[in-house]
């Protein structure tokens, strides 16, 4: 297909992006420590480390992991929130030659059993609140290695208070037992008198296990190079310029880390994307306490927010939410979910910025499309390849489709995993002959290059034959007043093979189920209509707040 998203790309975005003009990930770490070196960092709970401190604190934790002897190449588990520990052990890991395995910390024991399992990881970092997870499967593993963190390590003197409080006043803390294991701060002082050991690396090594997959069984790791994390770094900058040139100079780039940095969208956008362009991350370990949140981000001139439409949506209904500083905001990323019409209106209406939306995948690194950052209203589409990234939407044959047909996207770029972790026969199936990932979304192209999402492949509702896709029913009944949050499955149906079912959470008690449906009549054909509607108080969500369709669908939630 002609590249025909190019002659809509803002001045100044290049096509293409040139990955090589560095050695790794760490190479580019390392760059922004030597460049930004009396800059924050990070800073969490009232807390800030430079970039300075950065380097020397990932250099010592490194050192500690050398000493142990520990083979290049081995895989090292993160389980943590957005403390200040987590990018003092990202940077570690990396440039001791080792690769991340990112662990979301929510998880239970059997789900991280079967990932340490399947990555084969030699190390864990743990944050003590879910030691007991891991306490509880370690030996089926082949952990040997166990750093146990507190909430108060790198918050000096303050650091006991919130120990304290976390331990006995919030009781946050399960019993566990993990002997042999080291302290965070233990290993610190250790691995300062060790020295570090620089660790050659190059494009092609592997940087990165991201599970992925739980949707569909069993959760794989898409291994991710640390190629794939440059170029990615550097496309996500490249289609950032034009926001962050309007900044006053000198002026430090703010970007909120509200999403989970062991996520593969904040990883990038909050993290490396920061360390690249010597921006701080506000770093927020519970995002779900939105009042907390807005606590934390009082005082700060935020500049660039990445969020999910359900934190987008529950800020915005948050009291609170005047008492934050938008005025300098250049950048609302808008990923992992679509991103509803009626919350990017209200968004823009209260700050002046629009949710730009975009798409990626945790086989991607991610991110594959965005809408420009120059955009300034709600396009309803994921927007545009970014540089050095084709699209290409094939049918079930995996013929390419015409401008304005639906069918899968299917993604080439630098930014595309080397495969899934040791399943080679996993990886067959989603590579085509000619490079491209296989997304298992279902999106269409216009003339201009914009891509609309219509839907995952297998959250598609088929009614008597029509298929009914579950975001634009979704958006729809989002904008009826009354309606805070709705997630549209799929239920069999002994007349039409499947109905349309909506489960609601409600903004305004007097809502009732009639007016849902008069609504519907209104806005969608006969056979998109919602025939059940069931009121909850809260629906399941993700890690990154995605409300998670299939527990509503199978009758796990």
């Amino acid at each position: 297909m002609e590249k025909v998203w190019l002659k809509s790309y803002p001045p100044g975005v290049p096509a293409e992006i040139d990955a090589s003009r560095y050695a790794s990930i760490t190479a580019l770490l390392e760059e922004s420590f030597s460049e930004f070196r009396a800059k924050p960092a990070f800073a969490c709970m009232g807390k800030t480390i430079t970039y300075g401190e950065l380097d020397q604190l990932s250099q010592r934790l490194a050192a500690w992991f050398q000493s142990r002897g520990i083979a290049r190449g081995a895989r090292i588990a993160l389980m943590m929130p957005n403390v200040l520990q987590y990018p003092v052990a990202l940077a570690a890991v990396l440039r001791a030659g080792y690769v991340v395995v990112n662990v979301n910390p929510l998880y239970t024991p059997r789900e991280l059993e079967h990932q340490l399992k399947d990555s084969g990881a030699e190390a864990i970092v743990v944050l003590e609140n879910f030691a007991g997870t891991v306490s509880a499967v370690i030996a089926n593993t082949r952990v040997k290695h166990v750093l146990v963190a507190t909430m108060g390590d790198l918050l000096g003197a303050k650091g006991f208070v919130v120990n304290f409080v976390v331990r006995r006043v919030k009781k946050m803390v399960p019993a566990w037992s993990l002997p042999g294991h080291v302290r965070f701060n233990d290993a610190l002082s250790e691995g300062a008198r060790k020295g570090f050991k620089r660790v050659e690396q190059t494009l092609e090594d592997v940087a990165f296990l991201q599970y992925t997959g739980g949707t569909t069984g069993v959760a794989k790791g898409a291994t991710l190079l640390h190629g794939n994390l440059v170029a990615n770094v550097l496309q996500s900058a490249a289609w950032t310029e034009p926001a962050l040139a309007k900044l006053p100079s000198g002026t430090q780039p703010v970007t909120v880390a509200a999403l989970p940095l062991y996520h593969v969208f904040a990883l990038t956008v909050c993290g490396l994307l920061t360390l690249r362009t010597g921006g701080l991350a506000i770093l927020i370990p519970n995002p779900r306490d939105i009042g907390g949140m807005i606590k934390e981000l009082r005082g700060y001139s935020i500049t660039c927010f990445p969020a999910v439409n359900t934190l987008y949506n529950a800020m915005l209904n948050h009291p609170e939410f005047g008492n934050l500083d938008f005025t300098h905001l250049l950048v609302a990323n808008g990923g992992g979910m679509a991103v509803q019409e009626a919350v990017a209106k209200r968004w823009y209406e209260r700050t002046h910025t629009p949710i730009v939306e975009g798409y990626g995948l945790s086989e991607t690194s991610p991110s594959v499309t965005c809408n420009p950052v120059t955009a300034t209203e709600y396009t309803g589409t994921i927007g545009l390849p970014l540089p050095s990234t084709e699209i290409s939407i094939r049918d079930d044959a995996g013929n390419e489709l015409p401008i304005g047909e639906a069918g899968e996207i299917c993604i080439r770029g630098p930014q595309v995993m080397a495969g899934y972790w040791q399943r080679p026969e996993e990886t067959a199936k989603v590579m085509t002959h000619d490079g491209y990932f296989k997304s298992g979304d279902v999106g269409l192209m216009n003339a201009s290059g914009y891509i609309k999402l219509v839907d995952r492949k297998k959250d598609m509702i088929l009614v008597s034959g029509f298929n009914v896709y579950p975001n634009e029913v979704e958006d729809v009944v989002a904008k009826l007043p009354g309606v805070f949050e709705v997630a549209a499955v799929g239920v069999p149906d002994q007349n039409s093979g499947e109905a349309v079912k909506l489960y609601i959470v409600k903004k305004d008690p007097a809502l009732t189920d009639k007016d849902v449906f008069e609504y519907c009549k209104t806005q969608l054909t006969g056979y998109k209509r919602p025939k059940i509607i069931e009121f909850r108080n809260d629906l399941p969500k993700s890690n990154v707040g995605k409300i998670l369709r299939r527990e509503l669908r199978d009758g796990r939630a």
